[in-house]
């Protein structure tokens, strides 16, 4: 009878994913879109970015692209202890929104703010021309 030491693996999961240090889950951000009359709104969360982990710009076929990469390592440097387990926090995410005609792209902004990156696609205003005319009668 062969004897395996499967214990092993769900004590160190007990020890190490717990409330205090939770596993982190690899999932894509949640994304909103709005419209109003004057303009479209994405809001993307991103708990715990800062506004340098974002790169938003528009590529050459005229898309929005949204990118974000967020590296977090920490380093110990204490030589009396060894590592038993080690995770380095990672994420990287990239998204390319088709843009409506509409949208005036020069006047596109973006900002974070807590935890949400929120991005504002203005839309061209156009103007009704009166199309009332004097008809010369012949």
């Amino acid at each position: 009878m062969m004897r395996t030491n499967n214990w092993i693996p769900a004590v160190f999961n007990d020890l190490f994913y717990n409330d205090v240090m939770p596993k982190n889950n690899c999932t894509a951000p949640a994304i909103n879109v709005k419209e109003n009359d004057h303009e479209y709104v994405v809001e993307l969360a991103a708990p715990g970015m800062k506004k340098e982990d974002f790169n938003v710009h528009i590529n050459d076929e005229g898309n929005l692209v949204v990118k974000m990469e967020s590296k977090q390592e920490t380093k110990e440097e204490d030589k009396s202890t060894r590592y038993l387990r080690r995770e380095f926090s990672y994420s990287k995410y990239e998204q390319t929104l088709i843009l409506p005609d509409d949208v005036k792209k020069e006047d596109i902004s973006a900002k974070v703010d807590n935890g949400v990156l929120t991005v504002e696609l203005p839309k061209m205003v156009e103007e009704k021309v009166k199309l009332s005319r004097q008809i010369d009668i012949a």
